[in-house]
C-alpha cells in the first residue's frame, strides 16, 4: 500500500473520506508533521525521506519542484495532482485504487494528474 502525504492546500474532506473508508490507510498530512508554511521544496524533500506520494491540488508550483528534483538526480516518491474540479467521489475512488493497488517505487520521479487516463 503506498504511503500518501497531503500538502497544505490538499482537501480536508477528502483526507478524511479515505481514513473513513480504510482507516489503516498511511495518509499523513504536512501540517500534521509540522511542515505548515513549507515551500514546495522543503515539503518534496520531507516526503522524499519519508518515502510519501504527495498528494497536491496546486498545479502551479509543485510541478516545477517535482521535476527540479528529478533533473537533480534526487528521490522524489511521486505527486498526484487533483484537479478541484472532479467530483470528490471520483477522487476519492481513484485515490483509493492508486493507494491499494500499487506497488513501493511505482510512481518515482512522475508528476501524475487524477483522473489518471
Amino acid at each position: 500500500m503506498l504511503r500518501l502525504a497531503a500538502d497544505e492546500n490538499f482537501n480536508n474532506n477528502i483526507v478524511r473520506a479515505l481514513l473513513r473508508r480504510k482507516p489503516e490507510l498511511d495518509i499523513v498530512r504536512v501540517q500534521d508533521v509540522g511542515l505548515a508554511g513549507r515551500d514546495d521544496d522543503a515539503i518534496l524533500e520531507w516526503a522524499a525521506t519519508e518515502g510519501r506520494v504527495l498528494l497536491t491540488h496546486d498545479v502551479s508550483t509543485i510541478t516545477y519542484f517535482a521535476y527540479e528534483r528529478v533533473r537533480a538526480a534526487k528521490s522524489m516518491p511521486g505527486v498526484f495532482e487533483v484537479s478541484r474540479d472532479l467530483p470528490i467521489g471520483d477522487v476519492i475512488e481513484n485515490l483509493m485504487l492508486l493507494a491499494e493497488y500499487s506497488v513501493e517505487g511505482e510512481w518515482e520521479g512522475q508528476v501524475r494528474y487524477l483522473p489518471l487516463r
